[in-house]
């Protein structure tokens, strides 16, 4: 069996394009409830409160705290990659644009879907089971950048000497995206996007970044 993860063929199509963030209103109270206490001075009573539910009705649903930032971790890394696969197959061949349309995806993601994306933070709170899942998928996400950004290097496009620390200096800039970005501030999504890949063709040494 491949472990690929699956891609969703709807944001296939429609990779720049978001709408309602669709949870369920379970793990919606949970995403609000860990953003603003921590997982660890959130409780499930907490969360049942705000969903307007019973404890015991709230377990029925989830086996527990874990289980709910592991579903919502997961969620989000899952839609980042099928956002990410999505722009690099829309760009095709040429790892310049490929490199670019994947960083604009990400940093979309991370302005998009702000409140998902700083639950990354809580990583360390995973169990080692649960962290091994999300980690694998965060290690495909940087190893998709990690092949376009060799290729555009043994293309002549690239010149950092150490392609892996300047994608992981990429993605790491990207995901900081989620502690500051403010949506009634002065950038839209969109332009906060654009920034992000100029930055990012500064940090691979794009030789053509026009």
């Amino acid at each position: 069996m491949s472990t690929q993860p699956r891609q969703d063929a709807a944001v296939a199509r429609h990779w720049r394009t978001y709408g309602p963030l669709g949870l369920h209103p379970i793990l919606l109270r949970a995403m609000e409830a860990f953003n603003e206490h921590g997982y660890h001075g959130t409780s499930m009573r907490d969360i049942a409160s705000r969903v307007g539910v019973t404890v015991p009705a709230l377990y029925y649903h989830y086996e527990n705290k874990q289980a709910l930032l592991t579903t919502l971790l997961e969620a989000s890394m899952r839609d980042v990659l099928d956002r990410c696969r999505a722009a690099a197959a829309e760009a095709g061949d040429d790892p310049l644009a490929r490199f670019r349309a994947m960083v604009e995806s990400i940093a979309l993601s991370m302005a998009h879907r702000q409140g998902l994306a700083f639950l990354d933070t809580e990583i360390r709170s995973l169990e080692p089971a649960n962290r091994a899942r999300y980690v694998a998928l965060r290690d495909y996400l940087e190893h998709m950048l990690l092949d376009t950004v060799r290729d555009g290097v043994a293309r002549g496009m690239f010149t950092t000497p150490y392609p892996a620390d300047a994608v992981r200096a990429v993605l790491v800039m990207c995901q900081g995206v989620a502690n500051w970005y403010r949506a009634d501030g002065p950038l839209t999504p969109a332009q906060l996007a654009e920034r992000q890949v100029v930055l990012s063709l500064g940090t691979v040494g794009a030789r053509d970044a026009a």
